[in-house]
């Protein structure tokens, strides 16, 4: 019956569009060149922010007709340039019109057009590709389908300034990341572009100074090409900094700040550059404070975030320019509270940016408290300060949460903060919410921030280990993200640093012995380096070691064995052998060792090495071994002078590193006490 009812209804709605519309769809396909002409026209007038009749028109076919017309080699250049207006007024409806406009092929049907002499017909397809280019529905790779396209519009620059406005203008939206930025940079992107900030036009100056943005992000190649171009005699950086001056338009500053900003994170420029500590710098901060636009604010503050994140210095400057850290405490107040009805608008917009708002606050914060505690301090101090980021943690939006774990992140590299405020807050409480179901961007900051819960002098060590963290760890250590299996692996490795024999028990239970042998074969130096950590920090205490070597002491001595032979650096080789010395320190775990003829030649082979570090921590080993308060010390003692480590010794403790000096003369005393 549904099927049945559906009909009419469908019907019912297409003669009244039908009713409306159609006659302006049947003047399209009238003979008369003119009459077609005069129709187009008129559909212009009727669709002109009238966003029914565009859709109406679409359902009609409106769109495979005017295209048509558009690419008729009969069509006079007038006709052509009235459909190509008509589209792009389309294309200005609903994103739905512009899926319907790109199901029509008209990105091809615009291009074909660009190749037209008439300016004006040029013009209006450019105007169509810059409103069909800047849908978020529109796929960027449309732009680059066809070669010959970039170099044609790259030609096209020097027609006239609206070609000059809306070719930047699909650029600065079409280029998105490395490999667009290098296509628009081997087309002459630079040069083309460079001259066009000095345009009468301020639509056309804006354009490209949004086109250099987007091409120096992230982009040491463009960066260092933009430092050196030079514009009327005036070097492009300089250019940048009149363009962020008070006198100009708030959108201008913004945006040469972002120029700025990405050229000194590229390398191009350097820190402590004048035009980064005092012009781009104090922007940005400008545009955090009430009396910008909230979008405004937003920009600003994330740009800022980004500038000064590396940087310690820079972090200090921002940290006491214009008291930025209470301005960005007024981020978290929107929605104002409205009493009036007439403030919806209002309430409307704050509640459109209000994430938006918190998120740019986190990460400002964030960057702002990355390296000095004081600054960490007087972030935490702030109104409310905790209690709005462990609210930030179960907020709905994914990038809000994001950006409060990376700002409780950066507090928690302070030990005094774990040790009060990360405390009084119980803080480690949401964050183990969080870490229970997450996407793995917020995994991977949620579980690095644990590494730090989880030092040994952090108060939040013991209920984080109450609330099954060693379980949640383990799993971490299986993800398929390297990020995600490096840090599971490290916060196991602080939770076993001086642990009770329960703790260690319980990680050794739950990791398994397969899992952590599939760690030390990992690809991943990080996650090994991590790994041999949490060994030696399992094996740390006699009775501990000598537990842990009586049920896993075979296949621990045959990983030592294989990474010890295997093509390693040489901090993993060390790790390796401070492992040995640390089961060369258990009372019974140091016989398997001493039974194990190949790790004995090792031990041997390493106090040989041309590295030092190495030489030093085969000592250890040796020291622990040769130790003659302990039973059995003689009989190890005669082996290993069988063996000759005995004239190593002798002639190590003439090495010129003290260190390794003192080692060797040390085990030696061993022999002749």
């Amino acid at each position: 019956m549904a099927c049945l009812l559906e009909t009419p209804i469908r019907m019912s709605v297409l003669s009244e569009v039908t009713a409306s519309s159609r006659h302006y769809v049947d003047r399209l396909f009238d003979p008369d060149p003119q009459k077609v002409l005069q129709g187009v026209i008129d559909m212009k007038n009727a669709v002109i922010g009238n966003n029914k009749q565009k859709a109406n028109l679409i359902v009609l076919g409106a769109v495979p007709r005017l295209l048509y017309l558009l690419q008729q080699e009969t069509s006079s250049t007038e006709l052509k340039t009235e459909c190509a207006v008509v589209l792009g007024s389309l294309a200005m409806g609903t994103e739905n019109n512009v899926k319907s406009l790109l199901d029509c092929h008209i990105i091809p049907a615009l291009l074909q057009g660009l190749l037209s002499p008439d300016l004006k017909f040029i013009e209006a397809c450019l105007r169509c590709l810059r409103t069909i280019f800047t849908s978020p529905v529109t796929p960027e790779e449309l732009l680059y389908t066809d070669a010959t396209v970039i170099p044609h519009l790259m030609a096209l620059l020097s027609r006239s300034r609206y070609t000059q406005e809306y070719i930047c203008q699909i650029f600065s939206h079409c280029c998105k990341g490395p490999d667009h930025q290098t296509i628009l940079f081997n087309h002459g992107a630079v040069q083309n572009i460079a001259h066009l900030l000095t345009s009468v036009s301020y639509k056309v100056r804006m354009q490209a100074l949004k086109c250099f943005s987007v091409l120096a992000f992230e982009n040491p190649q463009v960066s260092m090409t933009l430092v050196n171009v030079l514009v009327d005699g005036e070097l492009l950086p300089q250019i940048f900094v009149k363009m962020l001056q008070r006198d100009k338009p708030i959108e201008m500053q913004l945006t040469s700040a972002k120029c700025l900003t990405y050229m000194c994170r590229a390398g191009a420029i350097r820190t402590d550059d004048s035009c980064i500590v005092l012009k781009t710098l104090p922007c940005l901060v400008r545009m955090c404070s009430k009396e910008r636009l909230l979008e405004e604010r937003v920009e600003g503050a994330e740009t800022l975030a980004y500038l000064i994140e590396p940087d310690v210095e820079l972090q200090r400057i921002a940290s006491i320019t214009d008291h930025l850290i209470a301005m960005l405490a007024d981020y978290f107040k929107y929605p104002s509270s409205v009493s009036a009805i007439t403030d919806i608008k209002r309430l409307d917009h704050d509640l459109k940016h209000a994430h938006e708002l918190r998120q740019a606050a986190f990460k400002l914060y964030a960057s702002l408290g990355a390296n000095d505690e004081d600054i960490r301090k007087k972030i935490i101090e702030t109104e409310n300060m905790m209690d709005r980021i462990v609210t930030g943690l179960s907020e709905s939006s994914v990038k809000v949460r994001l950006a409060a774990v990376r700002c409780l992140h950066s507090l928690s590299r302070s030990v005094q903060q774990l040790r009060t405020s990360f405390q009084d807050h119980a803080v480690w409480k949401p964050l183990m919410k969080v870490l229970q179901n997450a996407p793995d961007e917020i995994l991977v900051v949620a579980s690095s921030m644990l590494c730090n819960l989880l030092l040994e002098f952090s108060p939040s060590k013991e209920p984080i280990l109450e609330s099954g963290a060693v379980e949640l760890l383990c799993g971490l250590t299986q993800s398929e993200n390297p990020a995600l299996r490096v840090n599971g692996i490290w916060a196991l490795m602080n939770m076993a640093f001086q642990a009770e024999q329960k703790i260690k028990a319980d990680i050794l239970r739950s990791l398994s012995t397969e899992q952590l042998f599939r760690l030390l074969s990992d690809s991943d130096l990080n996650v090994l380096m991590k790994t041999l950590g949490l060994l030696r920090n399992l094996l740390s205490t006699r009775p501990h070691i000598d537990k842990i070597m009586s049920t896993h002491g075979k296949q621990i001595m045959q990983a030592v064995t294989l990474i010890l032979e295997g093509e390693h650096n040489i901090e993993v080789k060390e790790q390796t052998l401070c492992i040995l010395a640390n089961i060369a320190d258990g009372t019974t775990a140091k016989e398997l060792i001493m039974t194990n003829d190949d790790i004995l030649q090792k031990i041997k082979y390493y106090m040989g090495h041309s590295h030092v570090k190495l030489q030093l921590a085969a000592m250890f080993c040796i020291s622990n071994l040769v130790w003659n308060e302990e039973e059995g010390s003689q009989e190890r003692q005669d082996k290993l002078r069988d063996m000759g480590i005995v004239d190593i010794l002798h002639k190590l403790s003439q090495s010129p590193d003290s260190n390794l000096c003192d080692k060797a003369k040390m085990a030696l005393q061993q022999y002749l006490a």
